[in-house]
């Protein structure tokens, strides 16, 4: 992160504490955001209109250019998808407390990718133990960390393989455990503290943003989150939640 910021400023961040190094990148990577989305807005408009022209163009003009006009479209869908990445990242930092049940969360995204998995044989399952107590904490920024989580382990899960999203509770410290287990390959040792840095990523078409969105909001809510490989093999990630001891 210093480095990202000193490459943008043009200095040395590295005396800046930790709140405000993130909210000087939060607010270059809000800005930045912004700045792309506008001329992606105008190309997709223009595109519209070319496509326009080219139908007032005599006959088969439009078949050969079609092709070409869609991986337009493709990839600027592409890339606004990437800048409202980029705008969640500078989102987190506010945390609109309420009630959540955890098990209500894991269901929802579970059954929103049920379709995907069921595709290509992966069995998607959740395991929530009974009784859990109630979050004080932001539902939609906790179904967002979820949700980057899920997708991460069904890009490392090959077909027939097995994704599993767990929640028990936790004694001391208090707190509620969140695990998203998979049967892929497992992380490299040398990547399980990177990875939660931002743009940091080992796939060819990935943003490297994905994870560290979750720790944005698992620490913003005040908890933690950590990568490790199961025994059995594949990996795990796991999110403590606190929750007032008094609650457990």
């Amino acid at each position: 992160m210093d480095d990202l910021l000193a490459r943008a400023l043009g200095g040395d961040t590295s005396q800046l504490v930790a709140e405000q190094r993130q909210a000087l990148l939060s607010r270059l990577l809000s800005r930045l955001a912004h700045e792309v989305r506008n001329p992606l807005s105008s190309l997709d408009v223009h595109v519209q209109l070319l496509e326009e022209d080219l139908h007032q163009l005599p006959g088969g003009t439009l078949p050969k250019a079609a092709e070409r006009l869609e991986i337009i479209r493709t990839e600027l869908k592409r890339l606004d998808n990437i800048v409202l990445q980029f705008l969640s990242l500078a989102g987190p930092t506010t945390v609109n407390r309420q009630p959540v049940q955890i098990g209500e969360v894991i269901d929802y995204v579970c059954r929103l990718f049920a379709p995907e998995a069921a595709t290509r044989d992966i069995e998607l399952s959740a395991h929530v133990d009974a009784g859990l107590p109630p979050l004080e904490a932001d539902r939609a920024q906790l179904t967002q960390a979820l949700v980057n989580l899920v997708i991460n382990a069904l890009q490392a899960v090959e077909r027939r393989g097995r994704v599993e999203v767990l929640a028990r509770r936790n004694e001391t410290p208090a707190a509620l455990v969140v695990e998203v287990r998979d049967s892929g390959a497992g992380i490299d040792p040398q990547h399980a503290v990177a990875m939660f840095e931002p743009f940091y990523t080992t796939r060819d078409q990935g943003t490297g943003l994905g994870l560290w969105i979750v720790h944005q909001i698992v620490s913003a809510h005040g908890g933690r989150v950590q990568a490790t490989n199961a025994p059995a093999g594949g990996a795990v990630f796991t999110l403590q939640l606190p929750v007032p001891a008094t609650t457990l």
